[in-house]
């Protein structure tokens, strides 16, 4: 009796769930760098790259210490590491239904894997970063405090609030092709609009409360809580958890709705 406990265990549908999740995710990850000589340092090339343009504009070009916070490269990685997660899972979700669609149509998996595992090998990819960051943070004497310990929620929340997100985009392209490049706009425009290059602090008081129902800017406030404890806004993060929350369950009421016309329409 004892060794028929986990077996059925292995077996249950979580169990099944969870080890088709860890497969597609590796074969994306795997598909995505095995033509790469550079591999990993693809992912954290891009990010590098804007970082240093954003630092020496306002840095070394118009000297701006009112922007962000110092040091600011630090200030500026610590947004961009997971808006490149965020914007590469999106990106990715508008295909997600056509790029796999032979073998969704022929597979009884739950069809929202095909989103998480997107969502998971881009938060696979923020991880990895992560020592990125570490190295600016030591060569720019930046000061870790306890509130770093709020990096695990925002990972969390980002998580939600990425697949409820993929989980609308998703089947949607797949009945209005053009939507994916209007995607694409509003993902650029969400950039400027979300608090990467700046702080939620940094905002008028007018805008403050309009730019906390913008998800991302309490998810931000927390990975930079770690280094910048000032950035920690109480409102800012719940609206966001909250928004997040929403969102992913629009995102459930939206595939569920349209997962059989998905099915004859790919």
């Amino acid at each position: 009796m004892s060794e028929a406990v986990p077996e059925r265990a292995a077996w249950s549908p979580f169990a099944r769930y969870r080890h088709t999740l860890f497969l597609l995710t590796s074969r994306d990850l795997k598909v995505r760098y095995s033509t790469s000589a550079l591999g990993y340092f693809w992912s954290i090339l891009d990010p590098l790259v804007m970082s240093g343009i954003y630092y020496f504009i306002f840095v070394v070009v118009f000297q701006r210490d009112d922007i962000g916070a110092s040091p600011y490269i630090v200030f500026l990685l610590s947004g961009l590491l997971p808006w490149m997660w965020f914007n590469g899972a999106v990106s990715d979700s508008t295909r997600a239904f056509l790029r796999g669609a032979k073998l969704i149509r022929s597979t009884k998996i739950p069809r929202t894997i095909w989103v998480s595992s997107l969502v998971l090998s881009k938060g696979t990819e923020f991880i990895a970063s992560l020592p990125v960051l570490a190295v600016f943070a030591i060569f720019s004497h930046a000061v870790l405090h306890w509130e770093a310990v709020y990096f695990v929620i925002g990972i969390v929340i980002q998580a939600i609030l990425t697949i409820g997100v993929g989980l609308i985009v998703a089947p949607l392209v797949v009945f209005f092709r053009d939507l994916e490049r209007a995607i694409k706009l509003a993902l650029r425009f969400l950039f400027y609009a979300s608090p990467i290059i700046y702080g939620v602090t940094d905002l008028p008081a007018e805008l403050h409360v309009l730019a906390a129902f913008n998800p991302l800017s309490g998810i931000f406030s927390l990975y930079r809580g770690a280094f910048f404890p000032e950035q920690l806004d109480l409102f800012t993060i719940l609206v966001s958890a909250v928004m997040s929350l929403l969102i992913l369950a629009v995102g459930v009421f939206v595939f569920n709705r349209s997962e059989r016309a998905v099915l004859k329409e790919i």
